[in-house]
Parts: C-alpha cells; sequence; structure tokens
C-alpha cells in the first residue's frame, strides 16, 4: 500500500505530524511526502501532482490546504486532519490523527478498500480551447481586477437559457461543498454538502438577481466582454483569458474522494459565528 502525505507549507505542526504518521506506519507501507514537507523532515519527497499513484492521500492543515492536495490526488480519497479555524473539509483532530490514518490504512490492507464519499468538481473550459483545472470548492470568472469600473459586462445561460445579464466585478459558481467559502462572502447560500446542485452568484454587479441554485448536471455558460482580457479562477489557480469570450462550466466527470471520517457539516457551521 502506499500513502501520500501532504502538510501545509511553512507550518511546523504539520510537519511533526507528518513525521509522526510516517513513522508509525507499518514498514510494509510506502510513505511519499510532499516536496516541501519532506525537505523539512529530510526525506525524500514528490510532487504533490504524483499524489495519484498513491492509495490514500493525508492532508494536515486546513482547507487549503486540502485543496491543495485534492488537485494532485484523482481519484484517490483525501483524509484530512484539520489544524484549521474551521475545516469544512478536514474531519480528524489532530490529536486523533495517528490512530485514524493508522485505522484506515489497517481497513484497506484488509478489506483493500477505503470508506469514503464523493463530491462533485467544477470543470471550466472556453471558447478559445482552453480549460483549467477542476475546481472542489467554485469556478470564478472576472474581470482585469476587482472593483469598479474593472469588472466585465457579462451574460449568464443555464441550459442554453439566458438567466441573467449585466456588468460587475464577475460570476461565481460554486459547488455545494464550496458554498461556504468564496460564495458565502459574496451573499450566497449555504448549501447542504449532499445536495447536488452549484450555486450561481453574481459579484458586486450593478443590478443583478439573487443567486440561483440549479441542479448538478446543468450546463452555466457565462458570456464574458468588455476590457481586452479576464481572469477564471479554479479554487486557488487563476488563468488570464482574452475578450470576448464563453467560459462553459459543468461538473467534472472524476470527483473528488473524501475519506471517512468526514467532518461535521453542522459542527463547522458554528464556527462560522
Amino acid at each position: 500500500m502506499r500513502v501520500g502525505i501532504v502538510a501545509q507549507k511553512g507550518n511546523s505542526r504539520a510537519s511533526v505530524l507528518a513525521g509522526r504518521i510516517r513513522d508509525t506506519l507499518p514498514e510494509e507501507v510506502e510513505v511519499r511526502l510532499d516536496a516541501a514537507t519532506a525537505e523539512r523532515l529530510d526525506r525524500e519527497g514528490y510532487p504533490v501532482e504524483e499524489m495519484d499513484a498513491c492509495d490514500l492521500v493525508v492532508s494536515i492543515g486546513g482547507d487549503g490546504t486540502f485543496l491543495f492536495a485534492a488537485r494532485g490526488a484523482g481519484p484517490t480519497p483525501i483524509l484530512g486532519v484539520n489544524l484549521g479555524e474551521v475545516g469544512f473539509l478536514n474531519g480528524v483532530a489532530p490529536d486523533d490523527a495517528v490512530e485514524t490514518v493508522e485505522a484506515v490504512v489497517a481497513g484497506s490492507r484488509e478489506t483493500d478498500t477505503i470508506p469514503s464519499r464523493e463530491v462533485p468538481r467544477l470543470r471550466a473550459t472556453g471558447d478559445g480551447d482552453w480549460s483549467v483545472h477542476p475546481a472542489l470548492n467554485e469556478i470564478v470568472v472576472q474581470g482585469p481586477q476587482r472593483g469598479h469600473g474593472q469588472g466585465l459586462d457579462y451574460a449568464v445561460r443555464v441550459d442554453d437559457r439566458i438567466f441573467t445579464a449585466g456588468s460587475g466585478d464577475g460570476v461565481l459558481v460554486s459547488t455545494a461543498t464550496g458554498s461556504t467559502a468564496y460564495n458565502l462572502s459574496e451573499g450566497g447560500p449555504l448549501v447542504h454538502p449532499d445536495v447536488d446542485a452549484f450555486v450561481i452568484t453574481e459579484m458586486c454587479a450593478a443590478e443583478s438577481m439573487p443567486p440561483l441554485v440549479v441542479p448538478g448536471d446543468s450546463e452555466v455558460e457565462i458570456r464574458a466582454e468588455g476590457p481586452a482580457y479576464g481572469y477564471v479562477s479554479s479554487d486557488s489557480t487563476r488563468e488570464r483569458f482574452e475578450m470576448p469570450e464563453s467560459v462553459t462550466i459543468r461538473a467534472d466527470p472524476e470527483p473528488t474522494r473524501i475519506a471517512e471520517p468526514s467532518s461535521d457539516f453542522f459542527q463547522a457551521l458554528g464556527k462560522l459565528e
């Protein structure tokens, strides 16, 4: 069995915990540390992009670390250890991390399975024959920068029917998982993670429709016009595109798999107050 560990960069507590997990697992289990963590522990490291070669990936940090690990994990289940304040994606407390990883690894070696739940991701493609890495939280289409006069003109269609059009900083499309993140700060609704739906939220628009919740199999098209260029963001990564451009957003065929135990959604909500 092969276990990958991705620890929050620059967090000594995360690195120490990664080392403890590595040293506790049986010798028959191959452990792959991400490059930054391996350097701190004076071990051999691996690019996060290669973590999909593992049977289990352990993310140690906050939700940002989990998103970073998910970019390279592909179909591999991810077990999140929460060192952050809220932790919607990380269900394991630091004090329980070593024991939990041991139990998951032992169960996998016995049954050849890792209990996990699938969460959808979003993929954005453009008419200019480009795409961005799938997003676990949200896709954002925006102008050169936020602020008055720096946005774009847009028209949003859902399954080829017009929903809204206007001017603003941009348009955000989030998964149910991501509804507690950027979407929430833009005035979008909370969506329970078990709901198969996406949320479309206009960002600081001159005139806007209320955020719209659409089925998870919907296709959202954003026609962007205005300045010479704009940006499309997939979680924490951003790519530039030339305008005018049509960005199509739909569910990615490959979901992210979160290894149990998953985080308690309602308990995490209480930390937002």
